[in-house]
């Protein structure tokens, strides 16, 4: 599945995990991205969305 918001083009953001001691290894923050069935110009199209554009009512889901 693609790891990107197809309307608000959030994707992954990486960073580092820094410990009690002050260490630091990478780390990555993925959005949650679902696969659902989205009205797009007219049309019904399957589309990867994340969570906060499907609850905000960015995209008009298709029953």
């Amino acid at each position: 599945m693609a790891k990107r918001c197809d309307i608000c083009e959030k994707e992954t953001r990486t960073g580092n995990h820094v410990s009690h001691s002050n260490r630091k290894t990478k780390r990555e923050w993925k959005p949650n991205i679902q696969k659902v069935r989205a009205v797009v110009n007219g049309s019904v199209k399957r589309v990867n969305i994340c969570t906060r554009c499907i609850r905000s009512g960015k995209v008009s889901r298709a029953i």
